[in-house]
């Protein structure tokens, strides 16, 4: 794993223990150009600059 997606994750985690809810985490992450995306797969992290997918959210870390 990539140092940049390492760091995507500590700021992913790091947010959703800080959001009291699903919602409060993903407006929290739009503040740093990132949103998560539902797939059949699990959730992804996405760039809303390059609207692009960046990595796979670890299903313990969404929890």
């Amino acid at each position: 794993m990539s140092n940049e997606i390492i760091d995507i994750l500590a700021i992913v985690t790091r947010e959703r223990r800080m959001a009291v809810s699903d919602r409060e985490w993903q407006h929290r992450l739009r503040g740093y150009g990132y949103g998560i995306r539902d797939t059949d797969e699990g959730r992804i992290v996405t760039s809303l600059i390059k609207d692009a997918p960046l990595c796979a959210i670890p299903a313990q870390f969404a929890a």
